[in-house]
């Protein structure tokens, strides 16, 4: 077995121990729900309006835009904000120092990460499931668009973490991205139909995955008829696939790359640099 499949092994090795040791962590499971379970709440309140036009709830219709919404927060911010920890603490560059040690280290982080995002959308919509009266979950169809969802939504959701995670040098300059995404969320449908928006809008949010996301989710969990409060009176699955899959691509192409120029960079010097600016800050 070459040295590179070693460290792959390594990698999973050590996915499935984060994984394992975060879904068995108090502080862990509650960073990983905070926004769903605020998100709900706060549609629960709501449950009593309906989406315009029809005689659904808009609590219930904006369930599957708050799991898309974590997916962002998890996946994304998570993944960003774990690697420049990673930085800040030396990790990176004690895994620079083994042979093939980042590959194994990146395996690791990344689908350890990926895990926690499913699982970030997986245990809330359980209860979701009881909570908000029509979700249509019974069916096979319903699942297996999800699956497709995911399958090609997380890739492009993890691939721009890790391209963020490259970029900014510290867990506090990430945050500066928590302003436009706020600003994304707000227009994307998560909370309300897309189309109560003006156009110009609409094009933005459509720019990104997390509207697609959203739309994906929807398709998978509202009933057929809820279409007509979308664009175009359509769940759009054909539209839907190709944007994510190619963010998808295109992160998949550009974050090894990424990757790779920020491991070749980080040197005992970055890191004395990096310690230095933030005991000053402290």
């Amino acid at each position: 077995m070459s040295a590179r499949m070693v460290a792959v092994r390594a990698g999973l090795h050590r996915a499935r121990l984060e994984l394992r040791q975060a879904l068995t962590s108090v502080q862990e499971l509650w960073n990983l729900l905070f926004f769903p379970v605020i998100g709900m709440f706060a549609m629960f309140m709501f449950r009593g309006n309906d989406v315009p036009g029809t005689g659904f709830s808009l609590g219930a219709h904006a369930v599957p835009g708050i799991l898309a919404m974590n997916m962002m927060f998890s996946g994304m911010m998570g993944l960003a904000i774990t690697l420049t920890m990673d930085r800040e603490d030396g990790t990176l560059l004690r895994a620079k120092a083994t042979p093939n040690g980042v590959i194994g280290y990146l395996t690791g982080r990344i689908l350890s990460r990926g895990g926690l995002t499913v699982a970030g959308l997986l245990l809330p919509l359980v209860p979701a499931a009881f909570v908000f009266d029509g979700l249509d979950l019974g069916r096979a169809s319903a699942w297996l668009t999800l699956a497709w969802v995911l399958a090609l939504g997380l890739p492009a959701v993890l691939a721009i973490g890790a391209i963020l995670g490259s970029l900014f040098t510290s867990a506090q300059s990430v945050g500066v991205v928590m302003v436009p995404l706020t600003l994304l969320i707000a227009i994307s449908g998560v909370f309300y139909p897309i189309t109560a928006f003006p156009g110009w809008v609409e094009w933005i949010a459509q720019a990104f995955p997390l509207y697609w996301l959203g739309l994906g989710m929807r398709s998978a969990m509202l009933p057929d008829p809820l279409a007509a409060a979308e664009i175009g009176d359509s769940w759009r699955h054909l539209e839907t696939a190709g944007v994510l899959g190619l963010w998808a691509v295109a992160g998949l192409v550009l974050a090894p790359r990424v990757l790779r120029r920020m491991a070749r960079r980080e040197s005992g010097t970055d890191l004395a640099a990096r310690r230095k600016k933030a005991m000053q800050w402290s």
